[in-house]
């Protein structure tokens, strides 16, 4: 599960349809950069995040919230599931990111084709 940094991060490069190269470019960041804060080798501080998030065209809006135990109960709703619905649970999510990865794929696709009038 990737920290909630490298999560957003990734969402946002793709949902904006740029490569880890345009968004280092972008964020005057360089690419393996981007890629180690993807993937959770290195943790951008929060100046950095905010960067490029923004070379993707997002902003992050942060504000202090009382807390909520909703993922701590999710936790031990998990660990009291059996191994098989684990196991339909993970091939369930496997599904939803090819799907979603599809989705990004025919974007990209169509918007390459797309013919802008000059």
């Amino acid at each position: 599960m990737p920290s909630p940094g490298a999560g957003l991060l990734r969402y946002a490069r793709l949902k904006a349809g740029l490569s880890q190269s345009e968004l280092g470019k972008r964020a005057g960041v360089a690419r393996t950069m981007v890629s180690a804060y993807e993937h959770d080798r290195r943790q951008a501080t929060l100046p950095t995040l905010m960067r490029l998030l923004k070379a993707a065209g997002f902003e992050l809006h942060m504000q202090l919230a009382p807390y909520d135990d909703h993922d701590d109960v999710l936790r031990e709703l998990e660990q009291h599931r059996s191994p098989e619905e684990r196991q339909r649970w993970e091939d369930y999510q496997r599904a939803r990111v090819a799907k979603d990865r599809a989705a990004v794929s025919a974007a990209l696709r169509a918007r390459k084709t797309t013919k802008v009038p000059v």
